[in-house]
């Protein structure tokens, strides 16, 4: 069984074990007895302002993950897939971990490119064309 401590996202990025919060409850669907007696699905709370993480990373991930943020700011993570609750703890744990990793990879910078004479020119050829086919589409004067 892994030992669950800091939860490491990359090399320069670790979340400390004690901002996250585990609970574990009952999970619903098949499992048969051990659905009813074992508490096997985690339920990870996180709380993203409070974070140590570093400010331009909390941001992304507030805006990112906005939908999934309560109003007080924290986020809660839900694993009821596996059977053990162990392996639920590193499923959530790992979901976690990688919604970080994602929030932490800064968006490509768009560089403003200016379109082309060429471009320009067939754009405007073909608005000319157009506004040609519906001047044509004028009412007939009946007296012609």
């Amino acid at each position: 069984m892994a030992e669950f401590g800091d939860i490491r996202i990359n090399d320069e990025l670790t979340l400390p074990a004690w901002e996250v919060s585990e609970a574990f409850v009952r999970a619903s669907g098949p499992g048969g007895q051990n659905v009813n007696k074992v508490s096997t699905a985690v339920q990870l709370t996180w709380h993203v302002e409070a974070s140590s993480l570093p400010p331009d990373v909390k941001a992304r991930f507030a805006k990112l993950y906005a939908n999934r943020i309560t109003k007080d700011g924290r986020l809660m993570l839900e694993a009821s897939e596996h059977r053990s609750q162990a392996l639920n703890r590193e499923s959530a744990r790992k979901r976690l971990a990688e919604m970080i990793l994602r929030a932490s990879r800064r968006p490509k910078r768009r560089i403003k490119t200016k379109p082309t004479y060429g471009s320009v020119k067939r754009r405007i050829a073909t608005k000319k064309r157009r506004g040609e086919i519906k001047s044509l589409r004028g009412s007939v004067d009946p007296t012609e």
